[in-house]
């Protein structure tokens, strides 16, 4: 995520706004320290997107109804 200070945001407000529209993440920094995210509206959605493919490459997914034989190492006292 590239960073702009407030004062260079402040001074290219629409510039920024049009990187933002294209899919642009920003964070705005005042003096050195991240003050605020700049994001798209539907980045939470992007994101949650592309946690859950990688999720898709790794999951397991088993029948839940059934009884497992084996026992857990949280019964295990």
């Amino acid at each position: 995520m590239e960073s702009i200070a407030v004062s260079d945001f402040r001074a290219n407000l629409m510039k920024v706004l049009k990187q933002i529209e294209h899919g642009a993440s920003l964070d705005i920094t005042s003096r050195g320290k991240i003050v605020a995210k700049l994001v798209p509206p539907d980045y939470t959605k992007t994101l949650a997107r592309e946690k859950l493919d990688i999720l898709r490459e790794n999951a397991k997914v088993y029948d839940v109804l059934s009884p497992v034989e084996e026992n857990w190492e949280a019964d295990i006292k």
